[in-house]
């Protein structure tokens, strides 16, 4: 797993730098869902989600600061021991589960630091932390055996080695990056020079038409950091390194492995995207875009397809997908469809699987794009964060069905666009006439989708009719 990974920058997904060649490899050894989705663009919401198979409105975590009061029956690691799984975990939590919950631990790893075995260590995490999560415009100074993602990868093989090998276990091996701050050593820092980075779709201008969260989203960014636009080159070139020192890490993962066993399934994914430079802006923040929502998700092992499914899947899924991967009943409350089927290569109901919802917003009004509240950080100075009491505030949901993207708001103007030709959402046709009927249908999938994800727990007296795989809509021939 990694963190705040954009989808569309590797050469197998058509982007001209070879950002990723051994997790290419993977997705082309096995099943590449290209229309995966989160379930709300921030990491502890989403990271929620998948451990439970709950939507945010459902699990009830719906920012960065609230992991403990996440709301479920059984998640992730409950099902596992009861399949009598060994459980190991390296890298970052950002999660409602710790330490005592597993066998092994590795961590916590955040951003800028984690457990420091050696003084290069240590010098390297205290340089980190005077990024202050900016760019860095000369390559890392330290080795590449200091980074996060190599320190990650060690733990996790020592746990491999140490693992008992008459049990099946689960190893989540949780990377930090390609999360700011945004640095790399040699040689990933001349993986490409700025100035032959591909063009982005948008500059700030959009900021403009897209006005709300990402105005003043950018607004506090050009307060605290003057220009911090202008070396977007630069931070696009690092995110893009710090990719190809993830991808051999993975590689180095996945060799340690072969040497000791062989995974029976094998699950790459992200939490949730970056808008590398998109709008002007970097990190996330702000809107239910394209480049924040989708993340990479690949599926491989024991008799999945080669294969590309092109249906829109979540990250909710990847719970009742491991569930049927290992025999395990899936838990009340689960939202999330196995996705196991379509990794076998079988046909996808359309009805099941035509379109898919995400969430964002802890509630309340929306603040104004001229709004200055009290936040977790000062005004003054560079420091900030762009998960914050304003880019956050309000409701949202988003549906994506085919071309089509619906963005409803609690209290402020619905947006629909055309992602066919119009890939960065920049015209908005939610009052455009000629859209009327494109309009009411995908409200009308919204509110199907609102009303399934009314929350069924806590379990009562009735007993609800489950469908195998746990789909809302039986596949053709197949009876409830």
């Amino acid at each position: 797993m990694t963190d705040q990974q954009r989808v569309g920058l590797t050469r197998r997904s058509g982007y001209p730098v070879d950002t990723m060649p051994f997790v290419d490899a993977l997705a082309a050894g096995g099943t590449d869902f290209r229309n995966a989705y989160t379930a709300a663009p921030a990491c502890v919401p989403a990271r929620t989600s998948l451990l439970t198979g709950r939507f945010p409105s459902a699990h009830r975590v719906r920012q960065n600061s609230n992991a403990q009061y996440a709301y479920y029956e059984q998640d992730l690691l409950d099902v596992l021991r009861a399949a009598d799984y060994q459980l190991h975990f390296a890298g970052k939590p950002h999660m409602h589960r710790g330490p005592a919950d597993f066998d092994t631990y590795a961590g916590p790893y955040f951003h800028t630091r984690g457990p420091e075995r050696c003084p290069e260590e240590k010098a390297f995490d205290e340089w980190l932390e005077r990024l202050d999560h900016g760019v860095a415009d000369e390559p890392t100074p330290y080795d590449v055996t200091t980074q996060l993602p190599y320190r990650i990868t060690s733990d996790a093989l020592r746990a491999v080695h140490d693992a008992d090998p008459e049990r099946p276990g689960l190893f989540w091996v949780s990377y930090p990056e390609p999360h700011n701050p945004y640095q790399v050593p040699r040689p990933y820092f001349d993986l490409v020079a700025p100035e032959d980075v591909p063009d982005r779709m948008t500059g700030p201008e959009a900021t403009n038409i897209k006005q709300g969260n990402y105005a003043w989203l950018r607004k506090l960014q050009e307060d605290k950091r003057p220009g911090y636009d202008d070396n977007w080159r630069r931070y696009t070139a690092n995110y893009l390194g710090m990719l190809r020192l993830l991808d051999d890490q993975i590689s180095r993962l996945h060799e340690g492995l072969a040497q000791r066993t062989r995974p029976r399934l094998t699950i790459v994914l992200a939490d949730h995207g970056d808008y590398v430079g998109e709008y002007g802006l970097q990190r996330k923040g702000a809107g239910l875009s394209e480049f924040l929502m989708r993340i990479p998700l690949i599926v491989s092992g024991d008799g999945v397809s080669v294969q590309e499914r092109d249906e829109p899947v979540s990250i909710v899924d990847v719970l009742p997908t491991i569930c049927e991967a290992v025999g395990q009943p899936i838990p009340d409350g689960v939202q999330g469809r196995s996705l196991l089927p379509l990794a076998y290569g079988e046909p996808a109901p359309e009805s099941e699987f035509g379109n898919i919802i995400a969430e964002q917003g802890y509630g309340g009004r929306a603040y104004d794009v001229t709004a200055r509240p009290p936040l977790h950080f000062s005004y003054d100075g560079p420091t900030f964060d762009e998960l914050n009491t304003v880019t956050q505030s309000g409701a949202a949901r988003m549906l994506r069905s085919g071309q089509w993207k619906l963005v409803v708001h609690a209290d402020l103007p619905g947006e629909l666009y055309d992602l066919d030709t119009d890939p960065a959402e920049l015209v908005n046709l939610f009052d455009d006439d000629r859209h009327l009927a494109v309009r009411a249908h995908l409200l009308h999938e919204l509110t199907r989708w609102q009303a399934r994800l009314t929350d069924d727990l806590p379990n009562g007296n009735y007993t609800p009719l489950r469908l195998p795989h746990n789909w809302r809509w039986a596949p053709e021939g197949e009876a409830p």
